[in-house]
């Protein structure tokens, strides 16, 4: 098929198809049907980061049994046949009969918005706000089974695809052994036919897991995965959130020891740690009864406000700020600030099941005057830190003005405009939400991009070679460098940056940015730094899902008869040779310079055939840690991170 026929044929299928509507249409979904029917509402997506959801979930409820006090061990297990494992040493699920008629531990994993969290005697501040967490992990999974053991008995419950597989005896559970012991445990089999992928992610759920182990002190928090690779943790930090800063800022320059600030206000519990180091940027983590607020939310906004507010004033106390000088922005007072924000509030909204962003105004009062009250306490008699911290705003301060030049150069003069450049190839479009933009790395692969693209929707931004790595660069380099200036322009919504942000998400003139690479390691040497930039100057573009990277094949397979064959990568290419036992022959891509445009188009900008991988952030302060070690300066552990993980990322087919 030409590229000419296949856009043709892709645009006939665009086309909307005429469809009777009426009272036939309406469905009714009952029980847990609306969760099978639509898993992403709940969990996010189906991709391992849904998938890994489902562990978190179940985690969470025994979290909060912890911070009920009625518990201080959880155990999460990744069993060999790859299902997974929560216990918890807690007080065990009620398995009386409620006034529905039957068990309540049933009615808990059968009902949406059925639990104790919804009783603020039972849980004051609970993670699992909408009580939807274990019967969503119930509806999704092939298998779920339930172990209680309180009031001296053990019962068990089992379910398939949601729905209960055991008898129930006159609406209760029977006993099925005795204990001195309490708690719950639940395995739970991910349903294949939903979830993309059913191999939960290990390394991620260590990092959640570690990092409930720093918001909780006094919980521990048992790893295992039992899986191909043995392995055994033991989580337990006995100095919480304090622990938690000073491990983030491991590899780095600390300019002052980790402050902690502790108080409540009302019904709401503040803990604040905080350390300056000797970096460009700031890392504000928010969370809100152990749920990482990823788009941060109140809590972080009234924290940010508040501090601004207490610095400004010490410095002119002080005299550093004179009468005519304005006062430091907020960006300058958090320049270099690494700060774990954590709060318990008996009644969190978030924006969404997946808590992404924490939406309770009386949560920003609350920070608020406890980080003012705390704050001063501890800058009153701690003199030497204050000043070391006014002078990372004070130093932010005197370098803002050139760098601001610098970017008001970018963004403005006429010859920076944003097709003057002559290497942006634009889409027809101007309808932001159906536009695709692909970053090609070479001239070569962007004169077949630009020969095999859908005009209409899609266009295309060569780069050559590796773009400047910005974790190590100061700002007036970053806004020099003509290949970060032509993509900021291309995309149309500015960035974010030390001393400022003139980020809008809403002028984003594409709905998905690509980058599309060589599959080797140089290749992917080039998605991590175009990543970093992306990461530490339009962190939005990840957060709401803009960013993928495409991915082409390694090889095209010819057989002496039969259909020829693209393949990704060497485990692909395994699984040819066992399938294919006729010749054939192999020829390999050293880079998308060696396609033509028909095949360029088939293999990786067409959208019914391509394969796209979405960058996602799961554990921001994981994110940080990881940008910073592979945008350092031992190249050695750069290279080896990117042999091993090239091709791990979320697959958007």
């Amino acid at each position: 098929m030409c590229v000419l026929n296949a856009i043709q044929y892709m645009e006939k299928e665009m086309a909307p198809k005429k469809e009777v509507y009426d009272s036939s249409s309406i469905m009714v979904l009952e029980g847990l049907e609306p969760v099978r029917e639509r898993p992403g509402m709940y969990i996010g997506s189906t991709s391992t980061k849904g998938l890994n959801h489902l562990v978190y979930e179940i985690m969470d409820n025994s979290v909060d049994e912890h911070m009920a006090g009625y518990c201080d061990t959880i155990t999460v297990t990744l069993n060999a046949d790859g299902s997974a494992t929560v216990s918890d040493n807690g007080r065990g699920i009620p398995v009386d009969r409620h006034e529905k008629g039957i068990t309540a531990e049933r009615i808990v994993l059968t009902t949406l918005h059925a639990g104790g969290k919804f009783n603020n005697d039972v849980y004051k501040n609970a993670g699992g706000l909408h009580g939807v967490g274990s019967s969503v992990v119930n509806a999704l999974s092939k298998r779920f089974d339930i172990t209680v053991k309180r009031d001296g008995c053990i019962y068990k419950d089992a379910y398939e695809f949601g729905k209960p597989v055991m008898e129930l005896e006159d609406g209760l559970l029977p006993v099925c052994g005795k204990t001195r012991e309490t708690g719950t445990s639940i395995t739970f089999m991910p349903d294949d036919t939903i979830f993309e992928k059913t191999y939960f992610r290990s390394e991620d759920i260590k990092s959640r897991i570690h990092e409930t182990a720093y918001l909780n002190p006094g919980l521990t928090i048992v790893f295992e995965d039992k899986r191909d690779v043995k392995e055994k943790i033991v989580y337990h930090e006995e100095e919480g959130i304090k622990g938690f800063v000073k491990d983030l800022n491991d590899e780095k320059d600390a300019l002052h020891d980790v402050i902690c600030l502790h108080g409540q206000s009302e019904h709401v519990i503040v803990d604040c740690a905080f350390q300056y180091v000797d970096e460009f940027h700031e890392n504000v983590l928010g969370f809100c009864n152990n749920i990482y607020n990823a788009e941060g939310g109140t809590h972080v906004t009234g924290f940010k406000t508040i501090f601004t507010q207490i610095i400004n004033n010490y410095a002119r106390s002080l005299g550093i700020l004179k009468d005519k000088d304005p006062n430091f922005t907020g960006a300058e007072v958090r320049n270099g600030l690494v700060c774990v924000l954590s709060i318990k509030h008996p009644e969190p909204r978030f924006e969404g099941q997946t808590k992404t962003k924490l939406d309770n105004q009386d949560a920003a009062k609350a920070v608020s005057k406890v980080i003012n009250d705390e704050a001063q306490l501890f800058f009153d008699r701690n003199l030497e830190t204050l000043k070391t911290i006014i002078g990372c705003a004070e130093k932010a301060a005197k370098i803002r003005k050139a760098e601001e030049k610098a970017k008001t150069n970018m963004l403005t003069k006429q010859k920076f405009s944003f097709d003057s450049n002559g290497k942006l190839a634009n889409c027809e479009s101007k309808e932001a939400e159906k536009c695709e933009i692909f970053i090609v790395e070479g001239d070569s692969a962007g004169g077949s991009a630009k020969t095999a693209r859908n005009r209409k929707y899609q266009a295309i931004l060569p780069i050559r070679g590796k773009i400047l790595n910005v974790e190590k660069a100061s700002m007036d380099k970053i806004l020099a460098n003509a290949e970060i200036k032509t993509m900021i322009n291309a995309f149309g919504c500015g960035f974010s940056e030390g001393f400022g942000n003139d980020f809008d998400i809403s002028k984003l003139r594409y709905d998905k940015i690509i980058i599309m690479a060589d599959a080797d390691v140089d290749g992917a040497h080039i998605s991590t730094l175009l990543l970093t930039l992306f990461y530490r100057f339009m962190p939005e573009l990840i957060f709401e899902g803009h960013v993928y990277i495409a991915m082409p094949p390694l090889y095209k397979a010819i057989p002496s008869k039969g259909e020829e064959e693209y393949l990704y990568d060497d485990a692909a290419l395994a699984a040819y040779r066992k399938k294919h036992k006729g010749p054939f022959t192999l020829q390999r891509y050293k880079g998308l310079g060696e396609m033509d445009a028909e095949q360029l188009w088939e293999t990786t900008l067409d959208p019914e055939r391509r394969n796209l991988r979405q960058v996602q952030i799961e554990d921001a302060s994981m994110a940080s840690k990881l940008t910073e070690l592979l945008m350092g300066n031992d190249v050695g552990i750069r290279r080896d991170y990117i042999y091993k993980h090239a091709n791990e990322a979320e697959l958007d087919v």
